[in-house]
């Protein structure tokens, strides 16, 4: 079981984390800061950060914004096989 923010490969994860996690890795990926995603994506910066920590629960629309503003499309967005393993959904 998941007790804190930490993420063990034995539990399933929340699937707001595993989004922030995937734009984290893919921002990185282009040496993106949260700034500039931020500013691409026409999102607040201190929202990026609060996705990428699996605070909110982001929208279809802002994750498209924010994939676009990545280079990549939203089925290559979750076309991952670290993304895809089991999910424990959200109450």
């Amino acid at each position: 079981m998941i007790y804190s923010q930490q993420v063990s490969i034995f539990a399933p994860v929340d699937v707001k984390l595993k989004i922030g996690l995937r734009i984290k890795e893919l921002r990185e990926k282009v040496k993106m800061s949260q700034k500039d995603l931020s500013y691409e994506a026409d999102l607040d910066r201190s929202y990026i950060a609060s996705i990428e920590n699996g605070q909110r629960n982001v929208s279809i629309v802002n994750i498209e914004k924010i994939a676009t503003a990545l280079g990549v499309t939203i089925k290559e967005f979750f076309n991952d096989a670290d993304f895809n393993k089991h999910t424990k959904s959200s109450k």
